[in-house]
């Protein structure tokens, strides 16, 4: 189940990317990141958790940009 929503954040985030909402777009996608990243920790698949593992610190300099 966790997927399914981490999917759906994912591709909302990026459909907010190319419609320019920002900041909106980083914390949608952010948000499916950490769940494919937990999804990834649960299942023990390390292919997932280096591709959305490593994509939290940028989602996370993307958020601290838009509170500073």
């Amino acid at each position: 189940m966790i997927k399914w929503i981490s999917t759906l954040l994912v591709l909302t985030g990026i459909l907010l990317t190319n419609l320019n909402i920002y900041p909106l777009n980083i914390y949608i996608h952010g948000l499916g990141v950490i769940g494919w990243t937990i999804a990834g920790f649960i299942k023990n698949d390390k292919a997932i958790l280096v591709n959305f593992g490593l994509q939290i610190p940028l989602f996370t300099m993307g958020i601290f940009k838009t509170i500073i």
